[in-house]
C-alpha cells in the first residue's frame, strides 16, 4: 500500500489519483505523521459496499436462526408470494 501526507495530495491529486487508477493500489493519507483516511478506486469501494450488504444479509440471517425465527420453504413461498407474482 501506498502511503502520502496530505500535503503531498493536495499538491499532486491529478499525479496521485492516475496512479491510483493504473496501480489499483490504495493510498494511505496522514496528517501529522498519523492516518488519516484512504483513497482507493471507485469500483474497489463498490465492489467493498457490495460485498457489506452480502456479508449483513448473511449476519440476519443467522441471528434469524439462532432466534428460531425460520419457515420451511412453502411457508417462505406463501409468504413472498405476494411479491412474486
Amino acid at each position: 500500500m501506498k502511503i502520502e501526507l496530505v500535503t503531498t495530495l493536495k499538491r499532486h491529486a491529478t499525479k496521485i489519483l492516475a496512479e491510483l487508477h493504473d496501480s489499483k493500489e490504495p493510498v494511505l493519507i496522514t496528517e501529522h505523521g498519523q492516518a488519516s483516511a484512504y483513497l482507493i478506486d471507485v469500483q474497489d469501494y463498490e465492489m467493498m459496499q457490495n460485498r457489506l450488504k452480502i456479508l449483513e444479509g448473511l449476519s440476519r440471517g443467522e441471528t434469524a436462526i439462532l432466534e428460531n425465527r425460520i419457515y420451511t420453504q412453502t411457508e417462505a413461498k406463501n409468504k413472498m408470494s405476494k411479491w412474486l407474482k
